[in-house]
């Protein structure tokens, strides 16, 4: 029986300038969070950033916004925010279904 409650995600973020490997080393950490608040990390994905991209994309489901908010909120996630300042620039976060 489906989750009506699942949610599909994909994040994509873009590093400050020379913070690429900064940025995939704040989100090894914060996603390893992840399954603890009933979310997968389906995939990750980097790029070299060029003409705009973003330099990681990311896709991941939770049980429920419920979930996703506790993930959010996580006190060991919000304590990294200084972190996560000075090596992300950009972040969009979206709602997609898989094909």
């Amino acid at each position: 029986m489906a989750n009506h409650d699942e949610m599909l995600l994909c994040c994509l973020l873009w590093a400050q300038p020379g913070q690429e490997a900064g940025l995939t080393v704040y989100e090894d950490k914060v996603l390893a969070l992840v399954p603890e608040h009933g979310g997968t990390v389906l995939q990750r994905a980097a790029s070299d950033g060029a003409d705009g991209r973003p330099h990681e994309v990311q896709l991941y489901r939770f049980a429920g916004q419920q979930k996703l908010d506790g993930f959010l909120a996580d006190p060991r996630r919000t304590a990294l925010t200084a972190e996560r300042d000075r090596v992300v620039a950009r972040t969009e976060l979206f709602p997609v279904d898989l094909l």
